[in-house]
């Protein structure tokens, strides 16, 4: 969850190569951040606790360095200060981390019997004191590097500087994400792509177990003592991809761009007819059922893909949560599949949910947003979203992206098994032509979310119900409401009211309620009255379909309606708009909220 930046070169401008790597990285943690720089004979080390302005405050941009590490930190071992930023010195090695090191604490006492004293609360310097007592035996950092795998225990991503070889870099990899970026004459390390974009578009993606030497002129890279071959490739991302682009938030670009992303995700699969569909979709036939598993809003996505895949293609589904799901006991029959769903790839839960999955035997499905990201290379199959690079931390674009996936997989089931008659058909197709329209649409409805944003913005309690598909929606617009806004909200299924939280609601209480299936939406609109004669203010997100249910709203929303398979993807919108406007109402931190980080790769 950490960002890490590190630089090998020919000029002598390492240092604001590092602080702009930071600057593009902050979003992976900002509770502290420091570099280390080789100048004047030594390398130096500048931290500061808090945003990475207080750091860029201490540097002197125009210090002389070709080489260096960089570090944004989202704390887990000790507190947010500057006593446990990284980098790390412990005797000759300097160190940045991402990751956890489970066994830290044995490590620690080890090292302190042999003489090693600790500064911080962290595992990170255990790392540093480990790399200087391995290295007193053996005078080899290459040896080194390649024996902690056989110490740590956890995951981690490692940026190595040591005082005895002031012209290499030097990363080891396991269970955490790192790239080594490839230039002439400079070479990089980053734990994410936005942090070197500006330089280099060829990296090198470090697999687990690997460490590299990096000098630069040269990267070589290394597995169980064993030179391995470079496979270079090449981002698909540009510079501009992760600028701002004349928005306020990136969350407020990320949001507006969701009609594109639709198009893009989709249109590879539904050209005039279905024909691509069936093809380029794997055969979900032979699979008796499947279990998606997944983190966070990735989980919301799932849980609207059971709905979906229930309802076209009669396939029984099951959504867990990966953090829940890999250390139960596992029930998974033999032609299961098992969907993981992640828009990084990296995330540490479900990633340890897919090798549960592997190790059992059963087929799997990963969707992703990162090509050639861990989940992408291990799961056995992978259709990815076209989301293009996130940089919020609260996902949407990312999150619709995986619900329109997930749509098209339960349409490519319904065709299979001949579930959906020629008339849905071609009424289908039309509707998708139409929803990036539709999306826009209610993009520019910003009037009315900012009224109902000031409308709830003294309360410190929001509810959202819904039925069904529409409980999963609530699930995602309360999660997107407590992220950004940090106001507390909680999703209910509508039918679940009277039975205990029905007690919360007070005189104006707002509940947000959700009505887009016309099936069930008597049950919901007397869920409805039920909260508007207690009291509540009501605010409504439904389609011309439900309109019967307008009559017990303070406030409505129409979203155009369109079919059952993809009108979540519309119903999402006004939801994500609400938090973000509360959010500004609040002078929040929109994109980089409190206590949070964009890539999950620790437990």
């Amino acid at each position: 969850m950490c960002g890490i930046v590190g630089y090998v070169g020919n000029d002598d401008n390492c240092v604001r190569v590092l602080i702009n790597g930071l600057k593009r990285l902050d979003y992976r943690g900002y509770d502290s951040s420091g570099i280390a720089y080789f100048n004047n004979g030594k390398f130096n080390i500048i931290k500061e606790e808090g945003k990475l302005t207080n750091l860029i405050s201490k540097v002197n941009l125009d210090s002389k360095s070709n080489i260096g590490i960089g570090h944004t930190r989202w704390a887990t071992h000790g507190a947010a200060n500057k006593q446990n930023a990284h980098p790390h010195k412990m005797g000759k090695f300097t160190i940045v981390h991402n990751g956890i090191i489970e066994n830290y604490d044995e490590l620690k006492k080890d090292l302190i019997k042999k003489g090693y004293k600790f500064k911080s609360d962290t595992d990170t310097e255990v790392i540093s004191a480990l790399l200087d007592y391995l290295y007193s035996k053996e005078n080899d950092v290459l040896k080194v590097v390649q024996k902690l795998n056989f110490f740590l225990k956890g995951s981690y991503a490692l940026g190595i500087l040591c005082d005895d070889d002031k012209d290499a870099l030097y990363a080891l990899k396991k269970n955490s994400p790192l790239i080594i970026g490839v230039s002439d004459g400079k070479n990089y390390i980053a734990s994410d792509v936005p942090a070197i974009l500006n330089k280099t578009k060829k990296y090198v993606a470090l697999e687990d177990d690997c460490y590299a030497k990096i000098t630069k002129d040269d990267v070589k890279i290394f597995k169980d003592g064993k030179n391995l071959d470079l496979n270079v490739k090449e981002f698909e991302y540009d510079d501009a991809s992760i600028s701002k682009q004349g928005y306020e938030h990136f969350m407020l670009k990320e949001i507006n761009e969701q009609p594109e992303v639709f198009k893009k995700t989709t249109n590879p699969y539904l050209k005039n007819n279905f024909e691509w569909l069936l093809k380029k979709m794997p055969d979900f036939t032979k699979y008796k059922c499947i279990r998606i598993v997944a983190c966070g809003s990735a989980t919301h996505a799932g849980l609207i893909g059971k709905q979906m895949i229930e309802k076209y293609a009669n396939c029984e589904v099951n959504v867990e949560t990966a953090s829940e799901f890999r250390y139960r006991k596992q029930f998974l029959k033999d032609d299961e599949l098992v969907i993981v769903i992640s828009q990084s790839g990296e995330t540490a839960d479900t990633l340890e949910a897919l090798k549960i999955a592997k190790d059992n035997g059963n087929d799997t499905l990963g969707i992703i947003n990162e090509k050639g990201s861990t989940i992408a290379r291990e799961a056995k199959m992978v259709l990815y979203t076209e989301a293009g690079k996130e940089i919020a931390v609260a996902t949407t674009k990312a999150y619709s992206a995986q619900v329109a996936m997930l749509s098209l997989i339960a349409l490519n089931l319904s065709l299979k098994k001949d579930l959906i008659d020629k008339k849905e058909i071609k009424e289908l197709l039309k509707d998708v032509k139409k929803i990036p329209d539709y999306m826009q649409e209610l993009l520019s409805n910003k009037e009315l979310y900012r009224k109902i944003a000031n409308d709830i913005k003294d309360y410190n309690d929001v509810f959202f119900i819904g039925r069904e598909v529409d409980y999963a929606l609530a699930q995602e617009g309360s999660l997107k409401l407590k992220e950004i806004s940090y106001t507390h909200s909680e999703a209910y299924a509508a039918g679940e009211l009277k039975h205990g939280t029905i007690s919360l609601i007070d005189e104006g209480t707002p509940v947000v309620a959700i009505v887009t299936d016309d099936e069930i939406a008597p049950k919901t609109i007397s869920n409805i009255k039920e909260v508007k004669s207690r009291g509540a203010h009501v605010i409504g997100i439904t389609n011309d379909s439900c309109s019967d249910a307008s009559d017990y709203y303070d406030e409505l929303i129409k979203i155009p309606k369109v079919n059952d398979l993809f009108q979540p993807l519309l119903a999402i919108i006004p939801l994500q708009m609400i938090a973000y406007e509360l959010a500004k109402l609040k002078g929040c931190n929109i994109d980089k909220p409190k206590n949070l980080a964009k890539s999950v790769t620790v437990e």
